[in-house]
């Protein structure tokens, strides 16, 4: 099972293709699922949003899938993946305030999640679309934080749009360049090692910023 799962995902653009070519009405279900499924359920935040966005780009590019179909279904799902995830959020509110500890998310995950909301303020909702785990999180602790629903689903709608744009016309303008189109996997890899970056560079200064602590104590 594990080995199956970690196939499909080092070759995703092979599997979907071969989907694709045959079932094509299943593989935009599928496709809808899987982006409302990592943006709305709090506890799926190592589904492949950014480099499948990419993917179905580049395979849009082959004629195998159809942009103008794509674009619009998975802004859909992303926003309302996100907008699930902040009534999830609004549903636990009062208990986490109370105490509660939710056990089926790491503390340090929203820790994380709550610093990027220090930082960028609404704007979260927009650039964690960018950020694994991040992303997944946001929606649910900005509802922890009693962020206006108006305010989230202006910021919901327009971070979903850009990110569902924005990495499906990358793959679709990439996707017939020879190069990419012969080392597609390699490419999908490059995405998703860039978009761990951000929470590599997070976790780095937090353990910095622990250990500054720790000497200033001592």
């Amino acid at each position: 099972m594990l080995t199956t799962l970690l196939d499909w995902f080092l070759h995703l653009d092979r599997h979907l293709a071969v989907l694709a070519a045959e079932y094509q009405v299943l593989v935009y279900v599928l496709l809808f699922t899987v982006i409302f499924v990592e943006t709305g359920v709090v506890v799926m935040p190592f589904l492949p949003g950014d480099s499948l966005l990419f993917v179905t780009g580049a395979l849009a590019a082959k004629g195998l899938l159809s942009l103008p179909v794509l674009i619009p279904l998975l802004i859909v799902a992303a926003v309302l993946g996100d907008i699930v995830n902040y009534a999830v959020g609004s549903a636990f509110r009062d208990r986490v305030r109370n105490g509660y500890r939710l056990r089926f998310i790491k503390p340090e995950h929203i820790a994380h999640t709550e610093r990027f909301f220090e930082r960028h303020g609404p704007k979260t909702i927009v650039l964690a679309r960018y950020v694994p785990i991040v992303r997944t999180l946001a929606p649910f602790v900005a509802a922890l934080g009693s962020m206006h629903y108006r305010t989230f689903l202006a910021y919901n709608v327009s971070g979903g749009t850009l990110w569902v744009v924005s990495l499906a016309v990358a793959g679709y303008a990439f996707g017939n360049i020879a190069w990419v189109n012969d080392n597609l996997t390699a490419v999908i890899l490059g995405i998703i090692v860039l978009s761990l970056v951000p929470g590599i560079v997070a976790w780095m200064q937090e353990v910095y910023r622990s250990k500054r602590s720790a000497g200033g104590q001592a």
